[in-house]
């Protein structure tokens, strides 16, 4: 990236906060009054002219004053914007909200949703977590008529899977919370691999057929949960990015709308990072057909590597607020992957 002068980055700097706050372009005069720069109006504006000509600034109209490209929200962002952090007020308030809410996981997410799109004032997208490999966690049979059950298998991200059993024979309550029992113990904490190497093995004992019926039952929807592509996003904050100047224009609201509504748009764009490496900014796009050429993306992965992970993040106009949009998705994905953490890794090692 073009290497840039002291005063050249003061003023850049300066402009983009500026615009951030206010959506108004910003003239050289302004700049003099507020920057205390010690030079002249002149000074700047050749400074801006330099800018521009670099490709950091526009000029919307002849006598207006300049702002940001995408080239300069970036440069901003990489070199110029100082670390924040939410406040403890607001760390202490997120991680209640979190406490307040049961184990389970569609509600973190629904939550997630809502406190990010709060505190970002803008679109928030946070993306299920992926299993790399499902485990057993818990399996309950309900008995509904003689010959038939209810079948409610948990697995360790806490999604929840029923099926109906039709048994061959008479079976009653107290059979089927016998051999619930059995499987939770035999089956405990294991992935679905192994799930299926003990289901195919020699069960024996009482109560035998059922268990063998049922066990490979739980190992055929651990499979075809494992195989599942698709997982949900949750979606808050839309009203937030609509309410900005920006998307004033009927064509560029229907833009942003078109993206948020489409699931495969938004993979499309959580494939373009790599979510390892923490927080990760896309600002604009190069490509005009591009529905967010005119937006920018705070993104983070979650969770628990080589178990699950997920996706949370912030989109909104290419002048949002980073400094606190990056502090705000940061300090939720780190909730989020301690949320999951109790979820998987105390069961893992309990």
């Amino acid at each position: 990236m073009d290497e840039l002068t002291q005063r050249q980055q003061d003023i850049l700097g300066y402009v983009v906060g500026e615009y951030i706050a206010t959506a108004k372009a910003v003239g050289s005069d302004t700049i003099c009054q507020s920057c205390g720069l010690g030079v002249s109006s002149a000074t700047i504006r050749n400074e801006l002219v330099a800018l521009a000509d670099q490709g950091f600034l526009s000029q919307p109209h002849t006598s207006a004053g300049r702002v940001p490209t995408a080239k300069g929200y970036r440069y901003f962002v990489e070199r110029l914007m100082q670390r924040s952090e939410l406040s403890l007020s607001e760390q202490t308030m997120i991680r209640h909200q979190f406490h307040q809410v049961s184990q389970d996981l569609d509600q973190w997410m629904r939550l997630a949703a809502t406190v990010l799109a709060k505190m970002s004032q803008g679109a928030s997208l946070i993306a299920a977590p992926q299993s790399h490999q499902t485990h057993f966690r818990h399996v309950e049979l309900i008995s509904i008529s003689e010959a038939t059950g209810l079948m409610i298998l948990v697995l360790q991200d806490g999604s929840v899977h029923q099926q109906m059993m039709v048994y061959g024979n008479p079976v009653s309550q107290e059979q089927l919370s016998r051999v619930s029992n059995r499987l939770n113990a035999q089956f405990a904490n294991l992935g679905t691999a192994q799930a299926r190497a003990k289901a195919l093995g020699e069960m024996g004992g009482e109560d035998e057929a059922l268990v063998i019926e049922v066990s490979r039952r739980m190992v055929d929807v651990m499979y075809a949960y494992e195989s599942q592509s698709n997982r949900e996003i949750y979606r808050d904050g839309l009203v937030h990015i609509l309410g900005q100047p920006e998307f004033e224009e009927i064509e560029r609201a229907r833009q942003v709308v078109r993206v948020l509504e489409q699931d495969s748009a938004l993979e499309a764009l959580f494939g373009r990072v790599q979510l390892a490496n923490g927080v990760q900014i896309i600002i604009g796009s190069d490509d005009q057909t591009d529905d967010i050429r005119d937006c920018s993306l705070v993104l983070s992965g979650y969770g628990l590597p080589g178990e699950a992970d997920g996706i949370v993040g912030v989109l909104g106009p290419m002048r949002m607020q980073y400094g606190r949009t990056v502090s705000a998705v940061r300090y939720v994905a780190g909730v989020m992957s301690d949320l999951l953490h109790r979820l998987y890794g105390e069961q893992m090692t309990g």
